[in-house]
């Protein structure tokens, strides 16, 4: 759950990018000033976990890259790949050897 601030931030600053498959939504800075570039966050689909982005999100997000991923596409590229799933640690679901 995002804080008063950052809903009001991303109310009068925000431009909605997209929504991924956990909830959350991104959104990037409108107005950018010449020379500098445009701001990126997310605002979590309940308690904010990092781990809850999904690798294709997370490049977007730290400018490694420019395109923005679309919900439903594939993001898989190899057969080896597993799906995403957020950090268990806490949960029940933890790993325990």
């Amino acid at each position: 759950m995002a804080t008063f601030g950052t809903r009001i931030f991303t109310l009068l600053r925000g431009q909605y990018i997209g929504r991924d498959e956990f909830g959350n939504v991104y959104y990037q800075q409108r107005r950018v000033r010449k020379g500098q570039r445009a701001k990126r966050w997310v605002i979590y689909h309940g308690l904010a976990e990092p781990s809850k982005v999904p690798a294709h999100w997370h490049g977007w997000l730290h400018y490694t890259s420019n395109q923005v991923p679309l919900l439903g596409k594939p993001t898989k590229t190899h057969d080896w790949q597993r799906e995403h799933l957020p950090n268990p640690t806490g949960t029940k679901a933890r790993y325990l050897p």
